[in-house]
């Protein structure tokens, strides 16, 4: 994680087609979510967009992929949200 004036830089590693979406720890030095969409048309992209959304409470347009649009490490920038979100996350 990287933080830039109002930007957070996450660094994370998908897991599509999961049982259910959720944090699954870390993968090294990215965050590794489960989503339970599969990989097909963006689903899992969007689903994680609105589970970082969601547990961040921020809007989902204040979430973007950055980098790894199509692979699994992607890196997310998401704007405006909290130090104690954030702690949501990675607790």
């Amino acid at each position: 994680m990287r933080k830039d004036e109002n930007d957070v830089l996450l660094t994370v590693r998908i897991v599509p087609r999961a049982s259910k979406t959720e944090v699954a720890g870390m993968h090294g030095d990215a965050l590794k979510i489960r989503v339970k969409a599969p990989p097909v048309d963006g689903k899992a992209n969007l689903a994680l967009r609105e589970f970082i959304a969601d547990t961040l409470d921020v809007p989902l347009g204040a979430v973007a992929i950055v980098s790894g649009e199509t692979g699994r490490q992607k890196i997310l920038r998401v704007t405006g949200a909290s130090p104690e979100s954030l702690n949501r996350l990675f607790a």
